[in-house]
């Protein structure tokens, strides 16, 4: 089984595959006589392909025991797909460019807690890794008509273990 290295998520390293939902930097302005913030589009929902239409969604992921095996992976091709955890939660997120999958270009990212992530239409994913307790997430996906999740096995799974973690809690804490 292969190590998979995690990178801290932020937008930049994320771009190729979605967007991150964050307050940090988003655009806002106040609303409502100034007694309420509003952070700005801050995804790309894209669900119309073939008529599709926006679900929202409640997924409630367990706890992941370390190592976590990475053996498979996702896409949805006719629409994104958003979380949004309801709670400051760490969360693992694995990617892998859209098109067809290529085992070396997988990537893994290490949410801080109240970052969401938007993948775009076709983006490889892995379904929700929830880490240290169950959690909630807030969900919009696409709903509608057509065949939107392919699902691959992988001929070499990938691993994840507590050290990864550690060393990416670690360059968050020094780059704050």
């Amino acid at each position: 089984m292969r190590p998979l290295r995690v990178e801290p998520l932020s937008r930049a390293a994320f771009a190729p595959f979605g967007d991150v939902i964050e307050l940090a930097g988003a655009r806002h302005y106040p609303i409502n006589g100034g007694s309420c913030e509003r952070y700005h589009d801050l995804a790309q929902v894209d669900v119309a392909e073939q008529g599709g239409r926006p679900l929202i969604n409640v997924f409630r992921g367990q706890a992941r025991d370390l190592p976590i095996t990475i053996s498979m992976m996702e896409r949805h091709p006719l629409g994104s797909q958003a979380f949004l955890p309801l709670g400051k939660t760490e969360y693992l997120i694995v990617v892998a460019p859209p098109g067809e999958l290529d085992p070396a270009a997988v990537r893994a990212f290490l949410s801080t807690g109240w970052q969401g992530v938007n993948y775009h239409r076709g983006v490889w994913h892995h379904p929700l890794l929830a880490l240290h307790h169950t959690s909630d997430f807030i969900v919009v996906d696409r709903g509608g008509q057509g065949h939107n999740c392919d699902e691959v096995a992988l001929a070499e799974p990938w691993q994840i273990d507590l050290s990864m973690l550690q060393a990416v809690r670690a360059a968050q804490t020094e780059q704050n």
